[in-house]
């Protein structure tokens, strides 16, 4: 059934406000009545209609904002109810409109957050009840929104890196199978003609070009088994620990890989210790936003060190993900205690290690992609010609 939000006054004048499960708005006036108390008003809860997705560049405007507005002395309800009336999202709006039912219902804004895991991970949720429980809610907010801008521009970079030699391939693939489908048959029907004995390179990419036109069916249905079958294995333990592992040790962007971790991590671990989240939950949150199976099995190790007494640093090194730097930077912090400061520092200078693998990575790519397609398809320009310049000499001689 239902729940509906009341406002109502009893008998002895006070205003009581909760919520009601009923099958209709009627129904929750009957038992108010019956229970003497005067309605004033009776609201449902607004469905939320999640169409449409929700950029993180928009929930870091929300939340900036929202920082703006309690700092400057704004209630907790009517600063909601302005960001739900102009976001330029959609979905964002619907999910704000459903926060303000809930925070008048009675919900902590937290609380009211989580009900939201598409819009507000477990991360903001946390960070947002340590700033309630504080009293600093729009300093908290404020810190969150340029942890998430900071996060969200590493992501960036990484997906940048990657994305560039998949365009390349994916141009070079296009290349091939047009030579391969439309330019090589014509030199094929003319070599029929002439009769003439074909060299090997020119023999394998005529036999290339028949499978291509022939086959090109089997190649679509492999490679989408080919892909289903990764998603099946990856989405098991064992299978994401060996591709994140794999991932990690390849050459050049294991090292993007590794340094971004690194980052995300004492970011992310670093913010919420300095707003207040205690640290067993601080490194329970951020193993789930590791986004590497290795590093995410190191971090839930180091919290299982610190339950049992011991120091974050030592399982750290013990998964030989960190760098040694990492490590005696955090076990300095520990000893200190200055944990989130250091933990700022260190992801302060990796996110710079970051920009310096991204364009490293990209000045190797670039040379290696273009000796890539000149080889493959000069090479099969060549080949095609081969039979040409032995047509050349037969009648030269």
């Amino acid at each position: 059934m239902p729940i509906f939000t009341y406002t109502a006054r009893t008998v002895q004048g006070e205003i009581r406000s909760a919520t009601l499960e009923a099958a209709s708005r009627d129904e929750v006036v009957a038992q108010l009545r019956r229970q003497k108390l005067t309605v004033i008003k009776v609201e449902q809860p607004p469905k939320v209609k999640l169409s449409g997705s929700i950029p993180m560049r928009d929930i870091v405007i929300f939340t900036r904002q929202f920082s703006t507005m309690i700092n400057s002395g704004l209630p907790l309800v009517q600063s909601l109810d302005i960001l739900s009336k102009q976001s330029e999202n959609p979905t964002l709006q619907a999910v704000t409109r459903q926060v303000v039912f809930d925070v008048e219902s009675g919900y902590t804004v937290a609380d009211a957050l989580a009900k939201h895991p598409n819009a507000f991970t477990e991360l903001y949720v946390n960070m947002v009840a340590a700033g309630e429980a504080g009293g600093i809610l729009d300093t908290i907010l404020m810190r969150l929104a340029t942890f998430m801008e900071k996060n969200d521009a590493l992501v960036r970079k990484v997906k940048g890196a990657m994305l560039y030699p998949g365009v390349i391939m994916s141009v070079a693939g296009g290349a091939i199978a047009i030579l391969l489908i439309v330019v090589i048959p014509t030199f094929q029907n003319m070599f029929s003609s002439v009769g003439l004995a074909l060299p090997l390179p020119t023999r394998i990419v005529i036999a290339l070009s028949a499978f291509l036109k022939g086959y090109w069916w089997a190649l679509l249905v492999a490679g989408f088994v080919g892909v289903q079958a990764f998603r099946r294995y990856y989405a098991t333990s064992r299978g994401q620990l060996v591709i994140d592992g794999l991932l990690l040790r390849a050459p050049i962007l294991g090292d993007v890989l590794r340094k971004s971790a690194v980052s995300r991590f004492t970011r992310t671990l670093g913010t919420l210790l300095s707003s207040g989240v205690s640290i067993l939950d601080g490194l329970e949150i951020t193993a789930k936003t590791a986004g590497n199976r290795v590093v995410s099995d190191a971090i839930l190790a180091s919290r299982s060190s610190i339950a049992g007494g011991d120091t974050i640093s030592a399982p750290l090194q013990k998964s030989k993900v960190f760098p040694p730097m990492v490590i005696s930077m955090i076990a300095v912090g520990e000893q200190t205690g200055g944990l989130d400061e250091m933990l700022a520092k260190i992801a302060d200078f990796y996110d710079e290690e970051v920009d310096a693998a991204v364009s490293g990575l990209l000045s190797l790519l670039e040379p290696v992609m273009i000796v890539f397609l000149g080889v493959v398809v000069g090479g099969m320009v060549v080949a095609m010609y081969l039979p040409i310049f032995d047509m050349i000499n037969t009648v030269g001689a």
